[in-house]
């Protein structure tokens, strides 16, 4: 795969500024109730990337918070404007899933999980991308971005 131009993003404030070197493992948009109650919105988005990709600058302090699975995960954050950044999830090692609006150019979500939960003014068009829960990674990640983690 040709490698994507160089990913950047930052908090609101500023104080935080990352890179992304390498190219997106997958994005998807959360529905569960454990996401909705963190962000206090209707879903999130994370962009799964390398850890080693990875590239921050400034004060980000974190807290564990817990996930459906039972393994939890550790949110980075801004220490000034309390920005989510980036979490760190207990199954995913050598993984992060960034916050994706944090981006400067967020990407779009290759799959919608725990639909199940979706508040019902949220309207997805593209079915064929929803999963009532979470989906089968080896049948729902492109080819080569499993082929990395392997």
């Amino acid at each position: 795969m040709k490698k994507n131009h160089e990913l950047k993003g930052s908090c609101a404030c500023g104080n935080v500024k990352y890179k992304v070197e390498g190219n997106p493992l997958f994005t998807q948009a959360c529905h569960c109730k454990n996401c909705k109650l963190s962000t206090g919105s209707s879903f999130v988005i994370h962009t799964m990337i390398m850890e080693e990709d990875f590239k921050i600058s400034g004060d980000v302090a974190s807290i564990d918070l817990p996930t459906g699975s039972g393994k939890g995960y550790h949110a980075y954050f801004c220490i000034i404007c309390g920005v989510y950044i980036f979490c760190r999830y207990g199954i995913s090692k050598g993984r992060i899933a960034l916050r994706t609006q944090t981006l400067e150019k967020p990407i779009k979500p290759q799959a919608h999980i725990f639909v199940k939960d979706k508040d019902p003014w949220i309207e997805i068009s593209d079915k064929s991308i929803c999963h009532d829960k979470m989906y089968d990674r080896e049948k729902t990640w492109p080819a080569e971005s499993l082929n990395r983690i392997r």
